[in-house]
């Protein structure tokens, strides 16, 4: 049974206080043993996790192996100061900031080792699998550790140690990875419920100002010559799409459900950030008319990779039968995320979207239109921002650094 932090819940936000690491809300949090997660039911119906269907009655191990499988950012303590003076744990606050990391780690899982790539306890993983991992330890230099997310957070408005929304999470990950080289994303946030096929095409399709030799495997790279993936097609750059939505008013409206649900279905599907006030879980599938999630409100110690680069990551794998929860208790505002390797896969899932979830006669969940509005500003890809730091300069990796290859800065001082 994990152990649970919670703050926040009584209207207090957790603001930085004078003292190192030592924020209000923080101090104030409750911990509380958390109940463990259930069973699966024994049911005939269908199981979707990211794209893939089970059977429950014939395939139990497979699924269960295949959530486990997944990233599992949770809380951490004992980390070094967030910029310096700030904490040194985000328990209580940085739940939506730990689902973005598995939403985007997700998404590097497929760019790098595919969808159907799993993972086993104590068994030797690829070097793609370490690399990635490590641009999520909770180090000051890695690419999206939860240092670069709380002070990318403040041009959006976030005091460090205050809580995200799903649509604050989603512009810091845009902006982070302009900075990451190694995993050369394109990130589209979408804007007034609207996917613009135009604007992605443009963000897309774009050539990179400059690579470094960490942008493309190589050889010694821990997988075989014969098992790498197929490149992406010649001038698309992968893309992470993510569709912040509002659902409803109090609650999700009914009408939704049905959309909602089939998006876990599409084989793009990264899952869904959502949770409730104030309290963020990652969405990765559902049962019946329940979502199936991964809760990131344990708190763990800070592991730091090995001198050779690999991680312990025991503790990152959620090795317990999923959380559910009934969709109807779902928070209004979620973020839906998708992950286009090629070119084809967004046009796949364009058709799709037409199919199955802009229906006629149908409240619609999002829009998908071919040309930019005109009378929205024009669309101008974004560029690799100057970045100021609040606290203590961020530590960059050295070259030949293991940790965050081709991750680069530049800092306004």
């Amino acid at each position: 049974m994990g152990r649970r932090a919670i703050s926040g819940f009584l209207g207090h936000t957790p603001k930085p206080g004078g003292k190192a690491g030592v924020f209000p809300g923080v101090k104030r949090h409750i911990t509380i043993l958390s109940d463990g997660p259930e069973e699966l039911p024994e049911t005939d119906e269908p199981v979707w996790i990211l794209g893939k269907q089970y059977d429950l009655q014939a395939e139990k191990s497979k699924l269960l192996s295949d959530i486990s499988a997944r990233l599992w950012f949770t809380y951490r303590r004992k980390f070094s100061p967030i910029g310096g003076t700030g904490p040194s744990s985000d328990s209580g606050w940085g739940c939506m900031l730990r689902c973005g990391q598995m939403m985007l780690a997700q998404a590097l899982i497929c760019k790098h080792l595919g969808r159907d790539w799993c993972w086993e306890m104590q068994q030797e993983q690829p070097e793609e699998y370490h690399r990635i991992l490590q641009c999520f330890l909770d180090r000051k230099d890695c690419c999206y550790s939860i240092h670069q997310m709380a002070q990318m957070g403040v041009g959006e408005g976030k005091s460090i140690g205050e809580w995200f929304g799903p649509n604050t999470v989603a512009q810091v990950l845009k902006k982070l990875a302009l900075f990451d080289e190694w995993n050369s994303l394109a990130v589209y946030v979408s804007m007034d419920n609207t996917v613009v096929i135009e604007d992605i095409k443009k963000l897309c399709h774009m050539c990179p100002s400059h690579l470094t030799h960490d942008s493309s495997p190589s050889p010694g790279n821990g997988l075989d010559q014969s098992t790498h993936l197929p490149e992406p097609s010649p001038g698309w750059k992968p893309l992470l799409l993510i569709i912040p939505l509002r659902l409803g008013i109090n609650q999700i409206n009914p009408v939704y459900i049905d959309a909602f649900k089939e998006c876990f279905k599409m084989p793009q599907s990264l899952g869904a950030l959502g949770g409730k006030p104030n309290s963020a879980y990652y969405f990765i599938g559902f049962l019946g008319n329940e979502l199936i999630y991964l809760d990131p409100h344990t708190t763990q110690t800070f592991v730091d990779s090995e001198e050779d680069g690999t991680v312990d990551d025991q503790s990152f794998h959620c090795q317990q039968s999923p959380h559910r929860m009934q969709i109807l208790n779902l928070d209004p505002s979620v973020a839906l995320g998708f992950f286009f390797k090629e070119e084809e896969d967004f046009d796949n899932w364009c058709r799709l979207v037409q199919k199955e979830i802009l229906k006629p006669q149908s409240l619609q969940m999002f829009e998908l239109v071919q040309k930019h509005p005109a009378h929205w500003p024009p669309f101008i890809p974004p560029t690799k921002p100057e970045v100021t730091t609040t606290g203590a300069a961020l530590q960059l990796p050295t070259p030949g650094d293991p940790r965050c290859k081709g991750w680069r800065l530049a800092l306004k001082r």
